[in-house]
């Protein structure tokens, strides 16, 4: 591994991937923004009937192949 030995103490090593990992748990307000009136865009055509749901067994089935192994 590239970075081994970089950081030696226990402690320190730590805290690099409690850094890290808080910084991939922190979304970002416009895009939580945009997912918000995406969902809200698609919720509003459901009910003005643009659009049709498909039950979720139908999905699973249709894309299941394409994810074994994973």
């Amino acid at each position: 591994m590239a970075f081994e030995g970089a950081i030696r103490k226990p402690a320190d090593r730590i805290r690099l991937v409690e850094a890290i990992l808080s910084s991939l748990h922190q979304p970002d307000p416009e895009i939580e923004k945009a997912w918000v009136a995406e969902s809200e865009a698609r919720y509003a055509a459901y009910l003005r009937g643009e659009v049709e749901a498909i039950d979720w067994e139908i999905i699973r089935e249709r894309y299941a192949p394409a994810n074994e192994g994973i």
